[in-house]
This record gives structure tokens, C-alpha cells and sequence, in this order.
């Protein structure tokens, strides 16, 4: 084998689900850090760890707390590590889409002053998780199709 085949195996083409799943991987992990960003993260000396109560909010329209911020960073973390194989991209991007669609039928029954909204999302965070969960199955299962000949 020449070094050239060696350092093509070794840099193999990454597969649709895999590009996908590394990229809403990446995009979790900015969001999450730009939620702990004074400026991206408008009224930020209001951020709580959780609740309710958090009057900080991601590019002035998204609530956030230190929670929600963590949960954003440990799902693009999940995210990372799944991606690393066709079957765990899948279902990272499939699951993590029906994780957000419940969030967002969560976010629809919970009232936003209620203790229940602990991590804590608002309107703008229930259509958010609607798109991300209609978006992420997508990508999922559009990624994987086998295609006949």
C-alpha cells in the first residue's frame, strides 16, 4: 500500500447521516456557549441556573439558564460520540428528533410561569423545538435511504 492509499483510507469519506449529525453536533455546542456570552445572551446578568425565573435570553429571543445552556453543550457532546458511526448518527439525529418534539408538546402543555418550565423555554423555544424535531428526523431518515436501481 503507498502512502498516498494509506492517507486516503484513513481519511475515508464521512457518509450524509455522519456530516449531518457532526454538524447539528457543532451547532448544539455554539449554541450552548453562546448562552454563557454577555451581548449573544441579552440581560444575562438575570441568568439562573434554572427556572422560570431566567430573564436571559440567546440572541435576545430564546430564554436560557445555565441548565438549558448545559443541556445544549451535553447534546452536541452526545452528538460528537454518535456521530462517530452510521447507525449512531441515525439515531442521534432520529432520537434527538423525538426528544425536541416532545420537548416542544412539553413546552405547549406547560405554562411558562409554572415550576414545571425548569429548564426554562418560552414560545419562541416551543417552534424552535417543533423545526429542530421535524428537521432532525429528516436528516435521519433522508440521509440513510437506500436508493434502488
Amino acid at each position: 500500500m503507498t502512502t498516498h492509499q494509506a492517507a486516503g483510507t484513513s481519511a475515508a469519506v464521512r457518509s450524509p447521516v455522519r456530516t449531518a449529525a457532526l454538524a447539528v453536533s457543532i451547532v448544539f455546542i455554539v449554541v450552548g456557549v453562546a448562552g454563557f456570552i454577555p451581548g449573544i445572551t441579552s440581560n444575562f446578568s438575570d441568568l439562573t441556573f434554572a427556572g422560570h425565573h431566567s430573564d436571559a435570553h440567546l440572541l435576545g429571543i430564546f430564554q436560557v439558564s445555565v441548565l438549558h445552556n448545559i443541556v445544549h453543550l451535553l447534546f452536541g457532546v452526545v452528538g460528537l460520540a454518535l456521530a462517530r458511526t452510521v447507525q449512531g448518527a441515525r439515531a442521534y439525529l432520529v432520537g434527538g428528533g423525538a426528544v425536541y418534539l416532545v420537548l416542544w408538546l412539553y413546552g405547549l402543555v406547560v405554562g411558562q410561569n409554572s415550576s414545571a418550565n425548569f429548564v426554562p423555554v418560552n414560545t419562541a423555544d416551543d417552534w424552535l423545538h417543533l423545526f429542530l424535531g421535524l428537521g432532525m428526523i429528516a436528516l435521519g431518515l433522508l440521509t440513510t435511504r437506500r436508493t434502488r436501481r
